[in-house]
Formats: structure tokens, sequence, C-alpha cells
């Protein structure tokens, strides 16, 4: 059987463009026993993959050059020669790679792979859900503990974790503070998600006089999901017993120097600030919990959702591309 495949055709150096990414056509051998050829429905992009661009060690593998990439993904079973699974099944990958390779078919043992509700929106496990939404959640309830009253200020506020950190902290009593580039995303913030208020980073000469106004009294949970000058001024507003939850720093990803920035050492000691680096995979032995509860409060009206999706296969690179610019609005998905 032919397919496409979608391979990292060489390791970027700063921004990456299309000519990072090559397609190329394949055949896949026939099933063997206990095997399942599955057809991507969704992908998954997310701004963690730039990371993998590099030949660079780091907590997950990088993508190595003339292989497919992978990314988080939802299929449809094609063909089964394991029991457990029939044609039409959902499914996603499974194992301690869950991802899937860019193809437009793959092949996997039938141990790799875990059914999925087909009822359920079928992107939801790529975002609300999925890492995303879990990212949010822990990421929220395990570093930033917030408290009814406090003022939490997440940037990224648009992208996929943003948005749902907001309405967490907004369940939890506190006042959230959104920052995010464009009028349009702002007003979907406050108009749709219910933020307090709402920066536009790129709206505004000085940044630091934006978050002053929006927070009167000061910052006590800063999610910080793009680092650079941005979170530079917002750690200038932060509280006595601040927490950051260290999620992101995508606006350092493409950089080809070392960066320099303030040093935030004495601030962190003098105002008693715990700041966290953290990955989703650190509660992967709770991803239930996480599950449960996001589940409950969506089914309660307490939590929406959005995506932007690109259509095509052949957009997959695009697509990736496009977080680097917020080109997107929550979670970035590709329907094959």
């Amino acid at each position: 059987m032919k397919i496409k495949q979608i391979l990292l055709a060489n390791r970027p150096q700063g921004l990456p463009d299309a000519n990072n990414f090559k397609t190329v056509e394949t055949a896949l051998p026939e099933l063997m026993p206990g095997e399942v050829m599955v057809k991507p429905l969704y992908f998954s992009v997310d701004p963690y993959m730039r990371g993998r661009m590099n030949d660079a060690k780091s907590y997950i593998p990088p993508f190595q050059v003339g292989e497919p990439i992978e990314s988080s993904g939802v299929a449809e079973v094609a063909e089964s020669r394991d029991d457990r699974y029939q044609a039409g099944d959902k499914v996603m990958s499974s194992g301690p790679r869950p991802f899937l390779p860019w193809a437009t078919a793959a092949i996997f043992t039938g141990d790799h792979l875990r059914k999925i509700d087909g009822s359920i929106p079928l992107t939801y496990y790529l975002g609300l859900l999925g890492v995303p939404g879990l990212t949010a959640y822990f990421g929220m309830a395990d570093i930033g503990k917030p408290k009814a009253g406090e003022t939490v200020v997440v940037s990224g506020a648009a992208g996929a974790v943003g948005i749902v950190v907001g309405q967490i902290a907004k369940i939890m009593g506190c006042r959230a503070v959104g920052i995010a580039g464009g009028s349009e995303k702002i007003k979907m913030l406050t108009d749709t998600f219910g933020f307090d208020a709402a920066i536009d980073y790129k709206g505004h000469s000085n940044i630091g006089a934006a978050i002053a106004a929006a927070c009167p009294n000061g910052v006590d949970i800063y999610f910080d999901n793009v680092g650079g000058e941005i979170s530079d001024a917002v750690i200038k507003h932060l509280n006595f017993f601040a927490r950051v939850p260290l999620c992101g720093q995508i606006a350092l990803y493409n950089t080809t120097e070392v960066p320099v920035g303030p040093r935030i050492q004495p601030l962190m000691v003098t105002r008693s600030v715990l700041m966290q680096g953290f990955i989703i995979g650190n509660y992967a032995n709770r991803f239930g919990e996480g599950i449960k509860q996001l589940s409950e409060w969506v089914k309660a009206g307490k939590i929406k959702y959005t995506e932007t999706v690109e259509e095509g296969f052949d957009h997959l690179p695009e697509a990736l591309l496009g977080l680097f610019s917020g080109r997107n609005s929550g979670k970035m998905v590709v329907k094959v």
C-alpha cells in the first residue's frame, strides 16, 4: 500500500521554514499477526515540537533527519490482525511515546494503541482532554495552587493551554488576566472565556504599564507559556509568595544566541517566589484525575474551548509554523 510521509529534511537554524520538511511516498508492508493499520483523522501541532527539531538532549528524543515527524493524533482502524480492534475503531497511540508518525497510514502493534470514545468530539483528545488541558490543570493545581481573591496572569493566553488556565482561575475565584497578541484574541478572552482583563502585547509600547493597570493588587500566580520580554515585565509585578508555573518559552525557541535578560533571583529571594518548571509527563500517573475534573467542568458549562482546524495532510508543516506567528486561537489541529 502506497502512503505519504512528511519527514524532517534538515535541522532549522532559528525560525523553521518549509525547507525543513520533505514529503515522500513509500509503501507499507503487509500486516503481521498482532498488528493494526490505522489512518489518521486529526494531528496535533504544538510548540514543544520546535525543540525536537534540534539535535539536543531534552526530556524527549529529537526528531531524526530523514525520518517522519510525529505528534499526538487521533486515528481510525483501517485493518486489524489483532482481535481487540476492528475496522472503524477510533484509537490513539499509547505507551512511552504516544505519537502518530506524520503519514497517511501507519502500522502499530495492538499493545501500542488504545481505543477512545467516538461519541466525544475527537479533537478534544488532542486539546481540552489531552495534553494542553492536562498541562493547564496540573500546572495550576500542583504549582499555582490558586486561592480565591488572587490575581492570575497567563501569557500565551489565547493558546490551547492559556485558555484553560484562565478559566480554571475563574472557577477558583481568582482574577484572570490574559496576555495575547491582536485585538481579536483580546476580545475573545474577555467576551467568550470570561477573563477579567486581557492585554494585547502587540498593541502596547509599555507592556509593564499595561500589566500594572490590569493587576492593581499585583500578581499572585504567573503561568508562563512564553518567556522573553513579556515574562520579564510580568515578573516585576509578582507579590510576596507568588507562584510561577513555568510551562513554555516559545518566545525563545527560535533564538540562535543565548538570550540575556534581567537577573530575577534577587526578586525571587526578597519576595519568596516559587518558580517551578514542569512537563506534562511528570503527571502521567494522575492523568485520570485531570481528565475526570476537566470533564466535569465541561459538562457543567464552566469551561469552554476553541480550536483552529487546518484542512489537509499536506498542510501539517504550515500549521506547525503558524504557531510561531500566532495564527491559532486555542488548539491548533490538522484534519487529515
